[in-house]
């Protein structure tokens, strides 16, 4: 696009993007009012103020060109007051140069006009007294100096306009904008209940502002508790299924130690309960995916002490885990430490279940923290990682199956961990194993 470069220079939030479009168009209104009324008013009334200076002129010029010397002072000292100049002649008088500040835009029309109009002029001064437009005009009687008065040769005070006209629109903008922040008060109070629930957090919404506010907030109210009551219902039926099913297996457990038969069919009867115990550890992932809803409340937490409580974890469990810190600066941040602390076992576990070895590691950014995660495994090629975050997928083909198994909500509970906390989960490559590398990404 043709303004496609305008777009690093506008403000990003909504409040200011605002008030530049209410800006901009005063701006441009009072900019075209004003160079078309000086035009139009301050211009034809200076030239009309100048053409009756330019007659006034001549009566000096022309006495001093016809009137004899003796009676030339009388005729002067009369001109000056009637016309309320003040003139000045002989030899002694000094030739004026022409000067105008750079403000002075009426003053433009003034030189030009004396200038192209008066014979002999020798220049216009309008900076040395800024109320008096002073000349020198060689004649053959000698030099005439005059001092006309500036409020004879242009309009009066024209800043005036320019001040009132400015002071006015900065009131009007200044109440407009404080109209316009409480229009705008219902929008983050709604996006900040949106980015909340995102997070894992329910805070109070109230419905305000225009209409079309109201019915976004409405909206998003009715969407917020539809998902809470499939949340709801999906942790019910989970916990549910997954408690169901333990009596059972529970029993099952309890008959085959009981049971008596044929000690040949004792390897049979080892087998079936290794099923058990891996039906009854499936089921305690079930569980751990529906606990991943019920977060504990925020804490300010020291993030690499949290990491050095994963690994403390998993090297007493038996696992060859590295601990190394990549980049530390103030770690402290708001966080649920228990989902943290779950998402972490999880990631490990993983890494240690389809790899020999682990490394954690952590980088803090100013605006997140990135616990990250890496094996020596067979890693997950770059078109299933995305896949692979959904519960309930396995990926036999990317993960060696025969390092263990499970129902494939390792990384989802870790997704939905870390998304709840305002971040992202995410699969890559590990540089230095040569596996997989997970980084869970927290917002601070």
């Amino acid at each position: 696009m043709v303004f496609s470069w305008l777009k690093k220079y506008m403000p990003r939030g909504l409040y200011g993007r605002a008030v530049l479009i209410l800006l901009v168009p005063i701006v441009v209104l009072q900019l075209v009012v004003l160079i078309a009324f000086s035009q139009r008013y301050f211009s034809d009334v200076t030239r009309q103020l100048m053409r009756g200076v330019q007659a006034e002129v001549s009566f000096y010029t022309d006495g001093l060109e016809n009137l004899d010397a003796a009676v030339l002072p009388e005729v002067l000292v009369a001109l000056d007051m009637k016309l309320g100049f003040t003139s000045s002649f002989g030899d002694d008088v000094a030739p004026v140069q022409t000067r105008r500040p750079w403000y002075d835009f009426s003053g433009i029309l003034i030189t030009s006009t004396l200038i192209e109009n008066v014979p002999n002029i020798e220049g216009v001064d309008l900076t040395t007294n800024d109320r008096l437009v002073q000349l020198s005009i060689a004649t053959r009687a000698g030099r005439l100096g005059l001092a006309i008065p500036r409020e004879r040769a242009s309009a009066r005070n024209p800043h005036q306009l320019i001040l009132m006209t400015t002071v006015t629109s900065v009131i009007m903008a200044f109440v407009a904008s404080i109209f316009l922040r409480n229009q705008l008060r219902p929008i983050r109070r709604l996006a900040r209940a949106a980015e909340a629930f995102g997070r894992g957090r329910n805070e109070p919404y109230r419905l305000a502002g225009a209409l079309e506010v109201r019915a976004a907030g409405a909206a998003f109210v009715d969407m917020r508790a539809r998902i809470e009551r499939h949340l709801e219902q999906r942790t019910l039926i989970l916990s549910g299924v997954s408690h169901d099913l333990r009596t059972p297996l529970t029993r099952m457990k309890l008959s085959l130690s009981l049971l008596q038969v044929d000690p040949s069919l004792d390897d049979d009867i080892a087998a079936m309960q290794e099923d058990l115990l891996e039906m009854e550890r499936l089921l305690d992932e079930f569980l751990a995916f529906t606990r991943a809803d019920a977060l504990d409340a925020p804490q300010t937490v020291d993030a690499n002490v949290i990491l050095s409580a994963a690994h403390t974890r998993a090297v007493r469990a038996g696992g060859q885990v590295e601990l190394y810190a990549c980049d530390l600066g103030e770690t402290m941040m708001s966080a649920r430490p228990d989902a943290l602390a779950r998402a972490l076992d999880n990631l490990i576990s993983n890494a240690l279940r389809y790899g020999k070895r682990a490394r954690l590691s952590l980088t803090v950014h100013e605006r997140s923290v990135v616990f990250s995660v890496e094996d020596d495994g067979p890693g997950i090629v770059a078109s299933d990682r995305e896949k692979a975050l959904q519960p309930f997928v396995r990926l036999d083909e990317a993960r060696n199956q025969n390092r263990g198994s499970g129902v494939g909500l390792g990384l989802a509970i870790a997704t939905d961990i870390a998304r709840k906390h305002g971040g992202s989960l995410r699969l890559g490559d590990s540089v230095e194993l040569g596996g997989l590398k997970v980084d869970l990404v927290i917002a601070r």
